[in-house]
């Protein structure tokens, strides 16, 4: 099965969005679940990878085995929380934080001598930020387009693209898409070339001139 981060993906009565994300688990190597981005006003859902097959045609759409009122009732995956500085979000037991986002909080008020507004008006500082977070399951590692990859001696070399699995939902190899705006290219490399898989990065044993010597092909891209 390959799995391409955009594809679209489909319940058995409709479309249910676009796969977002990937979990895996570290040590196995193996997915465990896809985040799948409905859009607009519906949470991502969290969907076991049991459910889930690839179409074999060309343009390799992922089918996932439930309706989407099914599909409506799986684990959401985004979370908020408005923390002071420093603090970490409590989770239920079983969940930890896969990619998150924080955001600091702006703050409106000026000393004396600001320039704008009263003098002597005291600074109103929050001391909060807000911060937006995946649920993933414990022990477990999440994925995205724009995950870093490094090789073995330091240096970016691009960006997860994707994953192959094979029938055991191990990975078998996982798509590296290099380049800019107008010269993207993938590379398909090997899972025993990766030297370890972290949230949001990837770490391989090969340098970045083997991976440059690595053949690639262009980049399919899907649209809206």
């Amino acid at each position: 099965m390959r799995l391409e981060l955009g594809t679209p993906v489909n319940c058995t009565d409709g479309p249910f969005g676009k796969l977002a994300d990937v979990v895996i688990d570290p040590t196995k190597r193996r997915v465990t679940h896809l985040v799948v981005d409905s859009g607009g006003d519906r949470e991502a859902k969290l969907v076991p990878i049991e459910l889930a097959s690839s179409d074999e045609s060309e343009s390799s759409e992922i089918s996932v085995r439930c309706s989407l009122e099914e599909a409506g009732r799986l684990e959401p995956v985004e979370a908020y929380a408005y923390l002071r500085l420093g603090d970490s979000p409590e989770l239920e037991p079983g969940w930890e934080i896969g990619v998150e986002s924080v955001l600091a909080q702006p703050y409106y008020g000026y000393g004396a001598g600001g320039g704008m507004g009263y003098e002597g008006l005291p600074v109103d500082f929050d001391p909060h930020v807000s911060m937006t977070y995946d649920r993933i399951p414990k022990g477990e590692v999440e994925i995205r387009r724009a995950s870093e990859v490094t090789s073995s001696d330091g240096h970016g070399v691009g960006k997860v693209d994707g994953f192959l699995v094979g029938d055991d939902d191990a990975i078998t190899h996982f798509v590296l898409e290099r380049g800019h705006l107008w010269g993207h290219r993938e590379v398909t490399i090997p899972i025993k070339e990766v030297e370890s898989v972290h949230t949001d990065a990837v770490t391989l044993k090969l340098t970045k001139d083997e991976v440059g010597e690595l053949p690639s092909v262009p980049v399919h891209r899907w649209g809206g």
